[in-house]
């Protein structure tokens, strides 16, 4: 185990040395919440709520979205891609770890570094700006925190099985940008998922992509209450346990037809 531990601080200290990157990325969020709050704004007018939202718990919901994107957002499907056309990943087959579970410790030490030096100051700056409400109740920031974890998780392991159809179609730079572009749709990312039609709620109850920031987003709102959280910490958990056995088999497939591109 320590030796996955040691890829979350070597993959920590390498974004650390690229910190500056990240701060006109709090600049480019804080302007997309802050589009997004004007927008909303609009929308709402003089109406108290929609859908069980109010004004101010749409900005945090915008907010804490964004801001929860930082943390559990990374190229680690990229990276894979790009060691299998490379010819790299026969070399990581020989290396004593689990190539899979270590590409995951190096997300979760990106994510740690996007946590610490984009989300958090990220947020403080935004609440400064716009009307955001934080919660006082202690059980509400651990909610938080967990569906948090397993938001990271399900979308590693997205990124993970985008990364492993490498193995299969040697190109899947498109697949990348598909999988992007239907995650922040689908997640609660653009818009919360229960102002969607009726038939699209049902239809993307079935999907794991809520599971990666409407969920959290909804319990730091505390739109979300009692049972409701139960419920959907349950739904990130049950995706978190089905995902690994698509990842499982497609692994033990692609490392039997392992075809290397270039050298």
């Amino acid at each position: 185990m320590a030796k996955y531990i040691e890829m979350i601080r070597i993959r920590f200290l390498m974004m650390l040395a690229y910190r500056t990157n990240y701060y006109s990325g709090i600049l480019i969020y804080s302007i997309n919440i802050g589009a997004y709050y004007f927008l909303w704004n609009a929308i709402y007018g003089d109406k108290g709520a929609i859908e069980g939202m109010t004004a101010i718990q749409m900005t945090s919901y915008v907010a804490i979205a964004w801001m929860a994107r930082a943390f559990y957002y990374n190229n680690i499907d990229r990276e894979i891609a790009q060691e299998i056309k490379e010819g790299k990943v026969a070399v990581e087959f020989i290396r004593p770890y689990n190539y899979l579970f270590m590409k995951m410790m190096q997300g979760l030490g990106e994510g740690i570094f996007r946590l610490s030096f984009f989300s958090i100051p990220g947020m403080i700056i935004v609440a400064l700006v716009f009307p955001i409400t934080f919660s006082a109740e202690p059980a509400v920031w651990l909610l938080f925190a967990l569906s948090l974890i397993f938001s990271f998780t399900i979308n590693m392991q997205i990124n993970l099985l985008t990364g492993i159809l490498t193995f299969f179609f040697f190109n899947n730079a498109g697949l990348i940008r598909a999988k992007r572009v239907i995650i922040d749709l689908f997640s609660g990312l653009l818009l919360p998922i229960s102002f969607y039609p009726g038939w699209a709620q049902h239809v993307m109850g079935y999907l794991p992509f809520q599971a990666i920031s409407y969920i959290p987003s909804m319990i730091f709102t505390e739109s979300f209450t009692g049972t409701e959280i139960v419920n959907a910490i349950f739904f990130q958990i049950l995706w978190a346990l089905i995902l690994i056995a698509p990842i499982q088999v497609l692994w033990l497939i692609a490392k039997k037809q392992l075809v290397v591109q270039g050298g």
